[in-house]
């Protein structure tokens, strides 16, 4: 179905809509010029689904106009949706108050693909399962987002409880991707006692099918936060090949929220913080395996708090980042954490628990150089600058440090 350009007043309801793997439902504004507007209504979700599969969504923008309603929500009362994409959205004023959300599921959902979207101004940006941990999201993608100006969060994944038996849910060990994305919290509204991390993802089920879930977490651009940290995590999760830049305060912290950290590798980022660049709060089980934490450059106050032994890093102060990165302090646009040559020289960081990782050896602009420190492989200024606009996709390329 392809609409025209113009407001459209009365909702998009995508319910109890059945699509196929080959032949899927595909629902889209104009790729180009004027847009199609699906504006706010008092007492409905913009865009809302229910038990629905095999369905694209894309090029519409979705305008709040401060009402208390969701952009995109996937019902609570709904039994399920799967196989869901949402790309090229243009979703904003939804900022009424911190529980607003951009995009949201509140019923079990499994391979959802979050694509190219811009959030500005929303209360939260992307919500995905339910503060009980009843409403598991599963096997998820999510990359290439502009999340900026929320309250809250700029993403928070929920945790999970044990996994309601349905048809056609994943069974076997699955990941989510979040990949690629800027998150920014710059315009940071929240007051200290509501203030929430940019990105929280938190612990898959204890026990039972999904147990050994994974997040996947590299390419990102984390950008500010005047209260809390960059990204905050626990459970099984990667972080790698990112960018955090936190003139304020924390840029990771792993730490328990509602279980404790499992199963964690963090490697091959590039981190500038006023306060702590790393922090990992340590396990409560002994039988669960020690963090993994190499081939980092941290700049920070407290550049690593770990009770691991990871000394496979480059560690050194806020105010030295000039020293080893090209341009750390500039603005939005003309920053530049690439090394300066022969500066982050790399330690021989095992690759042994890195490389069964999916683009592990590609650095934030996509080059591949295993024999580095932080998130840039290159000592050249890399074809994009962090800003506050979608990142161009990579190009796999190869070049020496």
């Amino acid at each position: 179905m392809l609409l025209l350009p113009g407001e459209y007043k009365s909702g998009l309801p995508v319910h109890f809509l059945r699509g196929k793997a080959e032949a899927r439902i595909v629902i889209s504004g104009p790729e180009n010029g004027l847009h199609a507007i699906f504006v706010a209504r008092p007492g409905h979700n913009t865009i809302s689904i229910n038990n629905s599969n095999f369905i694209t969504i894309r090029n519409l923008e979705i305008d709040g106009r401060n009402q208390p309603v969701d952009g995109v929500k996937c019902e609570g009362h709904a039994d399920w949706a799967h196989h869901i994409t949402l790309e090229n959205l243009l979703i904003h004023g939804h900022d009424r108050n911190q529980q607003i959300v951009g995009i949201s599921t509140k019923c079990p959902a499994w391979n959802w693909i979050i694509r190219k979207n811009t959030i500005s101004g929303a209360g939260t940006g992307i919500y995905l399962g339910n503060s009980d941990g009843r409403a598991p999201f599963i096997a998820g993608l999510i990359e290439y987002n502009l999340v900026t100006a929320t309250t809250g969060y700029n993403l928070q994944i929920k945790h999970q409880l044990p996994r309601p038996p349905l048809l056609g849910m994943p069974r076997t060990p699955s990941v989510t991707v979040i990949r690629h994305n800027v998150f920014s919290k710059a315009e940071d509204n929240s007051t200290i006692g509501a203030a929430r991390p940019n990105v929280l993802v938190g612990h898959w089920p204890l026990s039972g099918t999904g147990q050994h879930d994974q997040y996947l977490i590299y390419g990102n651009f984390f950008y500010q936060n005047s209260h809390e940290a960059l990204l905050q995590g626990e459970g099984n999760l990667a972080v790698y090949n990112n960018l955090f830049i936190n003139r304020s305060g924390d840029a990771i912290r792993i730490q328990p929220h509602r279980d404790i950290p499992r199963k964690v590798d963090i490697f091959f980022n590039t981190i500038l913080a006023a306060d702590t660049g790393i922090y990992h709060a340590g396990f409560h089980k002994p039988q669960l395996p020690a963090p993994w934490i190499s081939g980092n450059a941290i700049f920070a106050k407290h550049p690593l708090i770990t009770p691991a032994n990871n000394n496979e890093n480059i560690l050194n102060t806020y105010q030295a980042a000039g020293d080893y990165l090209q341009a750390p302090f500039q603005t939005l646009g003309t920053i530049n954490l690439a090394p300066r040559p022969q500066k982050l020289l790399p330690p021989r960081v095992s690759i042994v628990r890195m490389q069964h990782y999916p683009a592990w050896n590609l650095d934030f602009s996509g080059y591949s150089n295993i024999h580095r420190t932080g998130a840039y492989a290159c000592s050249t200024q890399p074809e994009w600058l962090p800003n506050l606009e979608i990142k161009p996709e990579n190009h796999p390329n190869f070049c020496n440090p």
